[in-house]
C-alpha cells in the first residue's frame, strides 16, 4: 500500500447504485488491492446500512479529513456531507439528488483546500440530478466548472478512458452519433491534442507522447470516396498538431488502430466519437480500466462504468475498476510514482 501525506477523498455516487458498494467492497479488500488511504464525501449512517446489507464488516468512522490517515486501517472514514439518505438499492429517488451534488462540490473543495490529493467519483444517475437542478450534461462538464475555484482557467475538461495497455480520448463525447460531423472542427481536435499531449507528459511522465488519430469515417474517408471530413477537418488537425511539436499521426482507419501490434506504435489514441474510442478500451480491459479527466487543475478518476442498478445492494458488482481508479489517481497526484 502507497503512503501518501494526503489521503484521497471518494464522493458518494449515487446512492441506489454500486457506486457505495464498490467502495465498500474495496475498503475491505484495501490490503490485497493495494489501496492508499482514502475517505468518503456522504452519510455515514447510509454507509453502515448498505455494508449490512452486503454482509460485509466495514466499520464506518466520522472523522474531518485531517483524520483519514490514522483511521483508514481500521475503518472507512467518511466525512458526513448533504442530507441523509436511505439505503434503497436500484430506486433511484429524487430526493437524494442535492446529496450527490454536494459531495462532488465537497470532493473538489477539499483538494483545492490541501487536505485532500485527488478525487475519485463514483457512477451518478443524472436524471436525479437533473430533478435536483443539475444543469450540466455530465460528471466532466460539472468539474470543469467547479475548476473555476482555482481561477478562470479557461479549463476544458477532456475524458480518457485508461486501462492497461491501452489509452483513449473521444474528442466528441454525450452527443447524438448524427451530430458528429457538425460539432468535430479542426480546432476542436488541435485543442484536444494539447491538452491531452501535456497531460500525458505532467501526470503520466511520458516525456514524448505519440497520439494516433482516428478517421470519423470507414477507412479514414477512403480518399474521400466515404466522406470528406477525414480530408478537410481530421487531416489539418494533424498537421498542424506536427507543426506546433507534438508527435500526432494520422488520420488511421479505427478499425484497424486497436489490435496489439498497432497499440505499440502510439501511447493514446483520439477518437472522433465516444464509442469509437471507448468500445476497444472497454472491450480490452472493463474491469481494469478507469476514466480520468484531463485538462483541470486537480486529478480525477472514476470507475469506467455506470450504476448498475440491478445489481446494487446485491453483493455481486466487482470493486476492480473502482480500485483502479484509487490507485491511479493517487499515482497521478504525484507524478514521481509514474517516472
Amino acid at each position: 500500500m502507497r503512503s501518501a501525506h494526503h489521503p484521497l477523498v471518494v464522493t458518494c455516487g449515487e446512492p441506489a447504485g454500486i457506486g457505495p458498494d464498490i467502495a465498500l467492497m474495496a475498503w475491505s479488500r484495501r490490503d490485497e488491492l493495494g489501496l492508499p488511504a482514502f475517505y468518503m464525501r456522504a452519510d455515514p449512517q447510509f454507509l453502515a446500512d448498505r455494508a449490512a446489507r452486503l454482509g460485509l464488516s466495514v466499520p464506518i468512522r466520522t472523522v474531518e479529513p485531517g483524520q483519514t490517515l490514522d483511521a483508514f486501517a481500521e475503518a472507512l472514514p467518511v466525512v458526513p456531507t448533504g442530507a441523509p439518505v436511505a439505503d434503497r438499492p436500484g430506486e433511484a429517488q429524487a430526493d437524494t439528488g442535492a446529496a450527490v451534488i454536494s459531495s462532488i462540490e465537497a470532493a473538489v473543495a477539499d483538494v483545492r483546500q490541501g487536505v485532500a490529493t485527488a478525487v475519485v467519483t463514483n457512477p451518478i444517475h443524472k436524471k436525479v440530478l437533473y430533478d435536483a437542478g443539475f444543469r450540466h450534461p455530465g460528471h466532466t462538464e460539472f468539474l470543469g466548472v467547479l475548476a473555476e475555484q482555482w481561477g478562470p482557467g479557461p479549463w476544458r475538461p477532456v475524458m480518457m478512458l485508461a486501462g492497461p495497455s491501452l489509452m483513449v480520448v473521444p474528442v466528441t463525447t454525450h452527443i447524438a452519433l448524427r451530430r458528429v460531423p457538425d460539432v468535430l472542427t479542426t480546432d476542436l481536435i488541435v485543442e484536444t491534442g494539447h491538452i491531452v499531449a501535456r497531460d500525458l507528459k505532467v501526470r503520466f511522465g511520458i516525456a514524448a507522447p505519440r497520439l494516433s488519430v482516428a478517421g470519423l469515417n470507414p477507412h479514414a474517408g477512403e480518399g474521400g470516396t466515404m466522406g470528406i471530413e477525414d480530408e478537410t477537418v481530421v487531416a489539418p488537425a494533424v498537421a498542424r498538431l506536427r507543426a506546433e511539436g507534438i508527435d500526432a499521426r494520422g488520420p488511421f482507419p479505427a478499425d484497424t488502430l486497436f489490435h496489439p501490434a498497432a497499440r505499440r506504435e502510439y501511447d493514446c489514441v483520439l477518437g472522433m466519437y465516444h464509442d469509437q474510442a471507448l468500445i476497444p478500451v472497454k472491450t480490452i480491459a472493463f474491469d481494469e480500466t478507469v476514466n480520468v479527466t484531463l485538462g483541470l487543475p486537480f486529478v480525477r478518476t472514476s470507475p469506467d462504468h455506470g450504476t448498475a442498478f440491478p445489481i446494487a445492494g446485491t453483493g455481486t458488482a466487482r470493486p476492480d475498476s473502482f480500485a483502479a481508479s484509487v490507485r491511479l489517481a493517487a499515482a497521478l497526484g504525484d507524478p514521481s510514482v509514474l517516472t
